[in-house]
């Protein structure tokens, strides 16, 4: 008796398939306005798992004039902080 596992793997994986798909669908019965978009196919997963990583958005660097204005900015809210500590 010549038992094939790849065949046997490939069952396991299309039924918790289906069972995920069932559930899913059965959950968004239960809660109709709760779907975010458009409902995506059973291969996104995979997909998801190969593409590469987002990339990090970065905010483009301050020059020196506009760190001056900031710190000039940020000096008076503290002291406005402080005063109004102090005199609470």
């Amino acid at each position: 008796m010549s038992i094939d596992l790849q065949k046997l793997a490939e069952r396991g994986a299309a039924e918790r398939v289906r069972a995920i798909v069932e559930e899913l669908t059965a959950l968004e019965r239960a809660y109709p306005g709760a779907s975010r978009g458009p409902r995506r196919n059973v291969a996104a997963p995979v997909a998801m798992r190969t593409a590469a990583t987002p990339r990090r958005r970065r905010r483009k660097p301050m020059t020196a004039a506009q760190r001056k204005a900031v710190s000039g900015w940020m000096r008076k809210y503290w002291a406005s902080r402080r005063k109004a500590a102090k005199s609470a």
